[in-house]
């Protein structure tokens, strides 16, 4: 039923964060992971603004589909020398997030 990354399998029942859920299936699963990164990006937008898609261009005159696209290519790169154990869990949820973002600026035209 799972990959065991985010859900760990207890008898009959599949744990999320604490939470019990009985026999959960893919799309439970693909939108509690979702709504896990539109949290993420809730999170990061309040701390850092809206850096990604409207950088200040201190040191980088990219625009942001190429700056999300470095950060894109970082995260891969981590996750190829990482692997996709454990230790990837917060890379991934970044990837996820990034990859998100770069849709929202091709779709404002990427400023």
């Amino acid at each position: 039923m799972s990959d065991g990354i985010w859900f760990q399998e207890t008898s009959r029942s599949t744990t999320i964060d604490r939470l019990e859920i009985r026999e959960v299936d893919t799309l439970t699963e693909a939108a509690y992971i979702l709504d896990s990164v539109k949290q993420l990006l809730h999170e990061k937008n309040t701390a850092y603004g809206d850096s990604a898609l409207n950088p200040i261009r201190l040191f980088s005159r990219a625009d942001a589909i190429e700056a999300l696209c470095v950060r894109i290519d970082d995260k891969l790169s981590r996750i190829k020398q990482l692997g996709i154990g454990d230790d990837a869990e917060d890379t991934i949820q970044d990837l996820i997030g990034y990859l998100v973002l770069l849709k929202v600026a091709k779709r404002k035209g990427g400023r």
